[in-house]
């Protein structure tokens, strides 16, 4: 497959700026989520009080975690959408409560919507963590254009009322799975031109496990994630507790660390930079055991 890589001689493979320090992932990093939301589907994850937050902050920087990714609207199956009022108001909200606590942590948040990338970005984040591929909302390109910090391309193929309809009602033979890789590498292709031409190179790419994808294509993709490593970009994983172990397992989003920490391995054997994870420590054991 052919594909696009960022070309600056500031640059090396799989390297970025993150938070204005040229950023390696010689060993991969970990991204500890944050859900300032009431319907995240990991019901553990939400964080409804400001001292919540500021624990589980503390926990994950303690256990290990490089980034803390902070999330103001659920995107799980059947979310509804969230009013970009009330959006803007979490993450303002979260962003400033960390920042005065823990001045030192690197912020990502998870939005497809510039005027909420605009207040992170305000409030200290160094990473927008985008699942739409600027799809959602037009004026996100231009806010991380401006701002220059590093963005997260996720791999979804609809709209956000459709994003997860294909992995519901899809079903296909398994000869064809192949397919959902030449599928994202050709989006990533073509997202990263436009990303380019914006003057946007501090790109990560994320497949988008569970997004517009059956179970057997989330699996094929992970076990062939080594294949997006010709870009020369950051991959990013996102796999933690989500319907691809549990649903396959048969067991509940609360029971499956196990499954989680099995598929994270998998992951980091076939290149992954980032992990973005709501158990930090065992993240940290998998990646300590394989690396170090």
């Amino acid at each position: 497959m052919q594909n696009s890589s960022v070309e600056d001689t500031n640059y090396k493979a799989n390297s970025i700026y993150i938070n204005g320090k040229l950023t390696d992932f010689t060993i991969p990093k970990i991204m500890g989520i944050l859900n300032v939301t009431e319907n995240s589907f990991y019901a553990d994850s939400r964080l409804k009080s400001d001292s919540e937050l500021l624990n589980m902050v503390e926990k994950h920087l303690t256990e290990g975690a490089d980034y803390l990714d902070v999330g103001g609207f659920s995107t799980r199956p059947g979310a509804e959408l969230v009013e970009e009022t009330i959006e803007q108001k979490r993450i303002e909200s979260a962003l400033l409560t960390i920042k005065k606590s823990f001045p030192e942590a690197i912020l990502s948040v998870d939005t497809f919507r510039g005027s909420v990338a605009q207040i992170a970005i305000d409030g200290g984040a160094a990473i927008i963590n985008d699942i739409s591929g600027f799809q959602f909302d037009a004026s996100l390109l231009e806010v991380i254009s401006k701002s220059q910090v590093a963005y997260v391309l996720m791999h979804i193929a609809s709209s956000f009322e459709k994003m997860h309809e294909v992995t519901q009602n899809r079903n296909i033979d398994i000869s064809t799975y192949f397919d959902i890789n030449k599928k994202v590498n050709d989006y990533f292709m073509s997202k990263i031109a436009d990303l380019q031409s914006n003057n946007i190179k501090n790109i990560i790419l994320d497949p988008g496990f569970g997004f517009s994808k059956t179970m057997e294509e989330n699996h094929y993709l992970l076990h062939h994630l080594d294949a997006f490593k010709t870009f020369n970009l950051p991959i990013l994983v996102g796999v933690s507790r989500k319907s691809m172990i549990y649903k396959k397992l048969g067991i509940s989003p609360e029971n499956a660390l196990n499954g989680t920490t099995a598929l994270h391995t998998i992951a980091l054997m076939k290149g992954a930079s980032i992990l973005r994870v709501h158990d930090v420590q065992p993240c940290k054991e998998v990646i300590d055991l394989i690396y170090r």
